[in-house]
């Protein structure tokens, strides 16, 4: 277990390899001192006429040159910190012999405060500044000591000759002397645990902006990574969509060759379903690579693991029968403005409302307070395909994800055109609703 010593100079950092960074004299600086200065010679002066200065018999301008340098001391409080602090000591020396009413002045004890409290605050070298404020203060109380050695000996030849007046239950020079060295330890006391304080504060600060940009970088490179994992899936989509349509022509070209001459009527048709094929796969397969030209979003792979490629609207009942009672109520309503509307969704757009689904649900059980989901998939094949799941919960803390999961939803809605509507609702719940025009799909 670390002694107490070790416990206070690890609180001051002393072993930390960290440095605070120190700012050139700036503006700021030099208004301080300034003011500082400016205040300091209008309270001398006024202590001078209300009659505090009578004992002190050095000329004015000694007394201004005092406050003044005193006040000078404050520019570079930040930028040579120990240095600063030492001489901040040696003027409260100097002036508190040669000219203690004006030593003993707040402004002064304000300057004297400042300085040895930046000197903590600021110092790089955290092991020069433990020696520098650790001499300071010794000397300090050694001064203090010497005077109260001298106090007593004084206040026993008072006592000896019965000149001495006892108002209270000390005598009244050690009783002086005791007060002002318990003034002094709350002092400086104060100053060094300030700047201590400050100088954590400080270093928290900049272990907070660390840990910021890493997390920045790790969330840029996962990101990225999201954006090469969704054109992988685009690609195989494309592989599967350009593959099924050409499949597809293959089969209605064989069968115009084989009743081109018996059956013209059924050729055509046969070729008119092969151009239809064509256009379709001409469309989805430019979508798909004017997203892989721009990047992609997460994934949408289901839970296994397994592809889902060939899902659509038809399968969003298995998924919610998968979710249903894993702690949540879903229910799930497909409207149709036309009979068997939802069954004729292009392949593309179908895949697209299932992986909605499918992120939008993972969501709610990963992040969300819901206890209850409703799915609703509306379709006019003239004019839209529309798949909205609206849940009643709140978000939950601690659990707040990478926001990939949106960004591929709205990547995959870029894909058809889609209009996307994320976000909490005014009523209470979150809402994920995803619009596919059906007229850029066909």
């Amino acid at each position: 277990m670390p002694s107490l010593i070790e416990r206070v100079l690890t609180w001051f950092g002393v072993d930390d390899p960290w440095e605070r960074p120190r700012p050139a004299i700036g503006r700021q600086d030099v208004v301080l001192a300034a003011g500082v200065e400016a205040v300091s010679l209008l309270a001398l002066e006024l202590v001078r006429s209300s009659g505090g200065l009578e004992n002190t018999d050095v000329p004015v301008w000694t007394e201004w040159f005092a406050v003044s340098t005193g006040a000078v001391l404050l520019l570079g409080r930040r930028r040579w910190p120990l240095t600063i602090a030492l001489l901040a000591a040696l003027h409260m020396f100097v002036a508190g012999v040669t000219m203690p009413e004006v030593m003993g002045q707040l402004s002064l004890q304000i300057i004297y405060f400042v300085a040895l409290l930046s000197g903590v605050a600021w110092a790089r070298d955290r092991r020069a500044m433990a020696l520098v404020v650790c001499s300071i203060v010794l000397f300090m109380f050694a001064w203090l000591t010497w005077q109260f050695a001298l106090g007593s000996a004084v206040q026993e030849w008072l006592d000896e000759e019965d000149l001495s007046e006892t108002t209270g239950v000390f005598a009244p020079i050690p009783a002086a002397i005791t007060i002002t060295l318990l003034i002094n330890a709350i002092y400086f006391g104060g100053a060094i645990a300030g700047g201590g304080v400050s100088w954590r504060a400080a270093r928290q600060r900049a272990r907070l902006e660390d840990q910021a940009l890493t997390i920045a970088g790790q969330a840029g490179r996962l990101r990225e990574q999201a954006v090469v994992d969704e054109r992988l899936r685009i690609a195989r989509d494309l592989h599967d969509v350009v593959a099924h349509g050409v499949s597809a022509m293959g089969i209605q070209a064989g069968a115009a060759r084989r009743v081109l001459d018996r059956d013209p009527d059924a050729a055509r048709t046969a070729l008119s379903h092969v151009e239809e094929a064509s256009r379709d796969a001409v469309t989805q397969m430019r979508r798909l690579l004017g997203t892989l030209r721009e990047g992609g979003g997460e994934g949408a792979d289901d839970g296994s693991g397994a592809r889902t490629t060939d899902a659509g609207i038809d399968d969003i009942p298995r998924l919610v029968a998968e979710v249903h009672g894993q702690g949540l109520t879903v229910s799930l309503d497909v409207v149709e403005e036309q009979d068997g509307a939802a069954s004729r969704l292009p392949r593309g757009i179908g895949l697209a409302v299932f992986r909605t689904v499918q992120e939008a649900l993972t969501n709610v059980r990963r992040h969300s307070t819901a206890d209850t989901v409703s799915v609703v998939v509306r379709v006019d094949e003239h004019a839209y395909a529309e798949v909205e799941v609206v849940d009643n919960g709140r978000p939950r803390h601690g659990t707040s994800g990478s926001g990939l999961g949106q960004l591929g939803i709205r990547e995959r809605a870029a894909t058809h055109e889609g209009q996307v509507d994320i976000g909490p609702r005014v009523t209470g719940g979150y809402r994920v609703r995803v619009r596919y025009p059906l007229g850029a799909s066909s």
